[in-house]
């Protein structure tokens, strides 16, 4: 069929403008909800069990890409820096929870002073009559997701108690003693759906000789979860979120499910439980949120910061739990017997190496990596320069993990599901780019949003510009991620 060019002009101008009118003006409240840890495959196997309206309401009224993807190591700091900047750890520099610094000789444990990117919540902040606020199990990640002092911040401190910066709001102190740690001394966590007398999946006992042992049981537990989004509602509720003149924009990111996820590996019971008590809090959440700012007043999105690997079993334990100090010898043992410096500290996943003085420091980290590779745990390396042992969909995963100055040298990958032992003789490592570690499930959810049910892979830094999209904020600075415009209605992009 023939057009005239005058024709098509209005066609493409009608287009245009469908396409600027289809995306909805931002509601005045915005909700993400980061879990530290939470596996995909996870939220579609427990499917059957959710209620109405938490993780289903999510699943059947909003926004769904089951297959979101961390192409990078999958450490929870690093994750979460993912998510906030919308750059891969080699742009935003947190490659790890903890890394090694070279110029003080000890341990660099991640936090927000460490970012190298900036962050969408920055971007929000920077913006007149907007307010925004972090809540965390640890300041840390508080401080990394927000990313900037224009956030006001919130987490648990040492007594498992919410604490605040110098700015702390009158209402906090009150909170705290209405809300007391002590009330769950030797509580039994139950299985939802327990008949009864069944036996406690686990009791959170209470020695007055010992309080860090109930402190740490709690923390990885459902209790100290629906304590974070009791104080979520709290929060919202006090500070009249969504509810006055401003655009308000509130981050939880959750951490229990991760420090269980070191305890018992990604597919236990005890995690099980830990989701489907998950998606009673989102529950209890939505229901506070449809009262106040109320229905179609507010818009939310929920993803993890990375999965969880499964736990060895335990008769391959002492074959797949890796003792990095080990492999970090034998390679000291192989560089020094040729004469190419050594080791000056392992720190998962990353070889830092004295190189001698030698005028081809490349040449010392190949000889490191393949010295690592003659072990029977490593199946992958990639050095400072550039060298990778595969050249497929990993050699990016690498690439995108790998900061050329706190990287160190020699990134290196365990075989499939082996982890990192840290002495505990149980338990599992985060950090590996294997799918398990790799794929969170995501969902935007919302008036901004079209629901629906997107199979095709989107990446973690697509968060970021979609939420600025949505938010009418510019992208942070060091985004690469691509906004998914279906999601906002506007067709794939």
């Amino acid at each position: 069929m023939d057009i005239c060019r005058r024709e098509f002009g209005l066609c493409v101008l009608a287009g245009v403008a469908g396409r600027a009118f289809a995306q909805r003006p931002r509601p005045k409240l915005f909700v993400l909800v980061i879990l530290e840890q939470l596996r995909s495959d996870a939220v579609e196997s427990l499917a059957p069990q959710f209620g109405p309206g938490g993780l289903r309401r999510l699943q059947e009224k909003g926004a769904w890409f089951p297959d979101c993807r961390h192409l990078a190591s999958g450490f929870s700091a690093s994750g979460i820096a993912t998510l906030a900047t919308g750059a891969w750890p080699a742009e935003h520099g947190i490659v790890a929870d903890s890394w090694y610094g070279r110029a003080s000789r000890n341990i660099v444990r991640a936090s927000g002073d460490d970012l190298l990117a900036t962050t969408l919540a920055a971007q929000i902040a920077a913006e007149s009559r907007t307010r925004v606020f972090a809540v965390s199990l640890d300041r840390a990640h508080a401080a990394l997701v927000a990313g900037t002092p224009g956030a006001r911040l919130f987490w648990m401190d040492e007594r498992c108690q919410f604490a605040s910066g110098a700015d702390a709001p009158d209402w906090l102190a009150d909170y705290n003693r209405l809300a007391p740690v002590e009330s769950a001394h030797n509580a039994e966590w139950m299985a939802l759906g327990a008949r009864v007398g069944a036996p406690p999946l686990r009791t959170l006992r209470f020695d007055p000789n010992k309080p860090e042992e109930y402190l740490a049981l709690y923390k990885s537990s459902p209790f100290a979860e629906e304590a974070q989004f009791a104080f979520l509602a709290e929060l919202i509720a006090r500070e009249r979120l969504g509810q006055g003149d401003t655009f308000d924009f509130v981050c939880l990111v959750a951490g229990s499910s991760a420090l269980l996820g070191y305890e018992t590996g990604g597919r236990s019971p005890l995690m099980e439980q830990m989701t489907l008590q998950l998606d009673r809090h989102l529950e209890a959440l939505f229901s506070k949120l449809d009262e106040k700012p109320g229905a179609n007043a507010f818009s939310l999105a929920l993803t993890a910061a990375h999965g969880a690997p499964p736990a060895p079993a335990e008769a391959s334990r002492v074959r797949m739990a890796v003792r990095g100090g080990d492999i970090a010898h034998e390679v000291q043992r192989s560089l020094e017997s040729n004469g190419n410096g050594g080791v000056e500290r392992f720190v998962y996943p990353f070889l830092y190496l004295d190189a001698g003085g030698s005028r081809d420091p490349e040449a010392v980290r190949l000889a490191a990596a393949r010295a690592a590779m003659r072990q029977p745990a490593v199946a992958g390396y990639y050095t400072a320069g550039g060298a990778c042992s595969t050249h497929d969909e990993w050699e990016r995963r690498f690439r995108n993990s790998f900061h050329p100055t706190r990287s160190g040298d020699v990134m290196l990958s365990y075989q499939p599901e082996y982890v990192e032992d840290y002495g505990a003789d149980r338990g599992v490592s985060y950090g590996s780019i294997y799918n398990y570690d790799a794929c969170v499930p995501l969902f935007f959810f919302g008036p901004q949003f079209r629901a629906g049910v997107f199979e095709s892979p989107v990446e973690s830094v697509d968060v970021a510009p979609t939420l600025a999209r949505a938010l009418g904020v510019a992208a942070p600075s060091s985004s690469t991620g691509r906004v998914l415009g279906q999601a906002l209605g506007l067709g794939e992009e």
